[in-house]
C-alpha cells in the first residue's frame, strides 16, 4: 500500500476526530457560551448536515482540478474553521464553523477516496478505503478520548486548536507524497451525472445508509444504556466507547482485506454479525456480561461492512467514481442521522433502550434486502466476464 494511503488516513483521522470530539465536550462548551446542553448539541447535528451538502457540491465543483489541489484547499480550510472555533465567544460563529468544517470535510472524504483508489490499484480497493476508514476509526479509539481529556483540563477551545495543529501536519504529508497535477483520467461531469443513473450504485447507497443507521442508534445511546439500564458506572463508559473501538479497527482491517475478492461474502457475514450482535444486546440490555460483547460486536461486525460498500460503489461507478464516492459520503451521514432519529423516537415513546438494539437489527435486516438485486445486477454485468465472486459463491449452490 503507497505510503500516501496512509496520509490521507492521518488527514481522516484529524478532521474525524474533529466530528466525534463534541460528544465529549458538550458541559464545557455549554458553561462557556452561556447556552443550554440541547443548543450545544446542535453543534453535532450542524455538522452532520454540511457533510451530507458538501460531498456532492464540493465533488462537482472541484471535479477539474487536480486532485492534490483540491485535498488541500479542503483540508486548509478545515484549519482555518477550527482556529476561528478556537478563537470565538459567539455560540453562532461557532456554528458556522461546524457547518463549514464539516463541509470541506466532505470533500475531502470524497477526493481522498478516489485518490487512494487510484493509488492503490483496482485489486486493492477495499484495503484503500479501509486505511482511510481506519483513520476514522482510530478517531474514535483515540481522538474522542483525547479530545475530551483536553476539554476537560484545559479548556474546550485546546481541542480544536490540537485538531487544526494536526490538519496542518496533514497538509504537509499530503504536499510530500501526493503527486502534482491532474489523474490521468480527466472526469467528465456529464460522465459523472450520466453514472448516477446505475440502478446498481443506488442499491449500493441503500446498504450504505441502512448498514451506517443500524450501527449509528446503538452507538448513538451506549452511555445511558450502559448507566441506565445495564447498571455500569460512569467509569467503565470510556473504557467500553475504547473496546468498540479497538473491535471496529479489527473488523475494518479483516474486512479490508477480503473485501476485493469477496464483496457479497464479506456484507453478508458482516450484517449478519450486526444483526446478531443487536439482537443479543436488546435481550441482555440488563447483564453487564452479555450486552457489553454485544456492543463490542456491533463495533467489530458493523465497521466491517465499510470496506465492502465502499469496494462495491468504486466497482460499479467504473470511470466516474469521483460523484459516486461523493453520493455514497452522504448516504453514510444519512444512516449516521436517521439512524438516532430512530432511536430517539422509540425512546421518547417509552420503549427503553432494548429498543435501540431491536431497531439496529430491523435496519441491517433491511440492508440485507438490498444484497438479492446487487447480485442479480452485478451477475448480469460481469456476464461472460471472468469475476471474483458469484451469487452462487455466497450460498454455496
Amino acid at each position: 500500500m503507497p505510503r500516501a494511503v496512509y496520509l490521507l488516513g492521518l488527514a481522516i483521522f484529524a478532521q474525524g476526530t474533529s466530528e466525534l470530539m463534541l460528544a465529549g465536550l458538550l458541559p464545557e462548551i455549554s458553561t462557556d457560551l452561556n447556552v443550554s446542553i440541547p443548543a450545544a448539541g446542535l453543534l453535532i447535528s450542524a455538522f452532520a448536515i454540511g457533510m451530507l451538502v458538501g460531498a456532492p457540491v464540493l465533488a462537482v465543483s472541484t471535479l477539474r482540478w487536480s486532485r492534490r489541489a483540491a485535498m488541500l484547499a479542503f483540508l486548509t480550510i478545515f484549519a482555518l474553521t477550527h482556529v476561528a472555533a478556537a478563537l470565538t465567544s459567539s455560540y453562532g460563529v461557532l456554528l458556522a464553523t461546524r457547518v463549514a468544517g464539516a463541509f470541506v470535510y466532505a470533500g475531502f472524504w470524497a477526493v481522498a477516496s478516489v485518490t487512494a483508489i487510484e493509488l492503490a490499484g483496482p485489486e486493492a480497493r477495499a484495503k484503500a478505503m479501509s486505511v482511510l476508514a481506519g483513520g476514522l476509526t482510530v478517531a474514535t479509539i483515540v481522538g474522542l478520548p483525547a479530545g475530551t481529556l483536553l476539554g476537560q483540563h484545559l479548556g474546550w477551545r485546546s481541542a480544536f486548536w490540537a485538531v487544526a495543529i494536526a490538519s496542518v501536519i496533514s497538509i504537509a504529508g499530503i504536499v510530500t507524497t501526493i503527486p502534482r497535477g491532474r489523474s490521468a483520467s480527466v472526469p467528465q461531469l456529464r460522465q459523472e451525472f450520466r453514472n448516477l443513473a446505475n440502478p446498481q450504485l443506488w442499491l449500493a447507497y441503500a446498504t450504505t445508509a441502512l448498514s451506517t443507521g443500524a450501527i449509528l442508534v446503538i452507538f448513538s445511546y451506549l452511555a445511558p444504556l450502559l448507566t441506565g439500564t445495564t447498571g455500569l458506572s460512569d467509569a467503565w463508559v470510556p473504557v467500553i466507547l475504547a473496546l468498540y473501538g479497538v473491535g471496529a479497527l479489527i473488523g475494518i482491517t479483516i474486512s479490508g482485506r477480503t473485501a476485493d475478492r469477496r464483496p457479497f461474502r464479506t456484507l453478508v457475514l458482516s450484517l449478519t454479525g450486526v444483526v446478531a450482535a443487536a439482537v443479543l444486546l436488546a435481550l441482555a440490555t440488563g447483564t453487564a456480561w452479555l450486552a457489553v460483547p454485544a456492543v463490542i460486536g456491533v463495533g467489530t461486525f458493523g465497521f466491517a461492512t465499510n470496506p465492502a460498500v465502499n469496494s462495491r460503489v468504486f466497482s460499479v461507478a467504473g470511470s466516474a467514481p469521483t460523484l459516486a464516492a461523493a453520493f455514497n459520503i452522504s448516504a453514510f451521514n444519512v444512516g449516521i442521522t436517521v439512524g438516532p432519529w430512530l432511536g430517539g423516537l422509540a425512546l421518547d415513546a417509552g420503549a427503553g433502550y432494548s429498543s435501540v438494539g431491536w431497531i439496529g437489527a430491523g435496519l441491517a435486516i433491511l440492508a440485507f434486502g438490498t444484497i438479492p438485486p446487487a447480485l442479480r445486477a452485478a451477475a448480469r454485468a460481469r456476464a461472460g466476464q471472468p469475476a471474483y465472486e458469484t451469487a452462487s459463491s455466497i450460498t454455496g449452490a
